[in-house]
């Protein structure tokens, strides 16, 4: 099978790339197995079947979700999930939407701290990606308010700066059924930096599948206690480069170098598989 990142993003949501640069540039690593995992979107993946096909690139329906947990933001990487199923796309179609009216209160809050700042611009810096925190710290760079994304999360955009922004995402045990459905396996997105292994615990037994253990966040200490806790609680291994592009994240020099191997890939997909054979059966 070859080597696989499970974790990437394009300019559907804040990544640098479409979706044909980024298979090209995954081609040029070696990779074999390519998930997009656009935020709350899966139009990159959508607009990169033709693609992978092109450079015999096996493209695994991906996305990652921001959902709701105990009031924090959880993110939930999904995969192999029906395209096509009608509640899976509304949940996204929701998703879009709370994100516009989440940034619309974000922005409102930076400009009553005196910023110079505008839906319009934040909109501009987006494209045609879904809107999120790194579009409104490109406007904060351009207007000299910071001179970094980092600085703009530590100074004004961090969930601890931002205090209780109301936001209207899925909740984990819901989107952990309207993905099961559309035959979804869900995996828990770097849990490293963001949990304690009291709250994965408590996140998995919601009914995720796995955990990702491999992620540039997450030292080789890291991974294995990941990996460890995975074989106990018998949950599927996922991990990736989190490659965003052009510098924009600090794990961009990490692509195709943080990679899964086959074995994980293959459990993934049977785990999918068996689920569909379910779906099928009961309809």
């Amino acid at each position: 099978m070859g080597k696989a990142d499970l974790h990437t993003h394009t300019i559907a949501s804040d990544g640098a790339y479409s979706a044909e640069e980024l298979l090209e540039k995954a081609a040029e690593k070696k990779l074999k197995i390519i998930s997009i995992t656009d935020h709350d979107t899966i139009k990159g993946y959508l607009s990169a079947k033709d693609k992978a096909r092109e450079l015999n690139i096996d493209l695994i329906p991906g996305v990652e979700v921001s959902a709701v947990w105990k009031s924090r933001e959880v993110h939930i990487l999904i995969y192999c999930f029906d395209e096509n199923n009608e509640e899976f796309r509304k949940m996204l179609l929701n998703q879009k939407r709370a994100r516009i009216r989440r940034m619309e209160r974000i922005v409102e809050k930076l400009q009553k701290q005196g910023l110079d700042v505008s839906m319009d611009e934040v909109r501009a810096e987006a494209g045609p990606g879904n809107l999120g925190r790194p579009h409104a710290a490109a406007v904060l760079i351009h207007k000299r308010y910071v001179a970094s994304v980092a600085e703009a999360f530590i100074r004004y955009l961090s969930t601890e700066k931002l205090g209780n922004i109301k936001t209207e995402y899925v909740t984990v045990k819901e989107l952990v059924g309207i993905a099961k459905e559309a035959g979804g396996v869900l995996s828990l997105a770097h849990p490293g930096p963001l949990y304690t292994q009291d709250e994965i615990d408590e996140l998995t037994a919601l009914g995720l599948d796995g955990i990702e253990c491999i992620h540039p966040s997450h030292n080789y200490s890291l991974q294995r206690t990941f990996s460890k806790l995975a074989a106990r609680d018998n949950l599927l291994v996922t991990g990736g480069s989190d490659f965003h592009g052009k510098g924009k994240k600090d794990y961009d020099p990490y692509f195709g170098i943080v990679t899964l191997g086959d074995q994980h890939v293959m459990s993934l997909k049977r785990m999918a598989r068996r689920r569909r054979e379910i779906i099928n059966t009961d309809q």
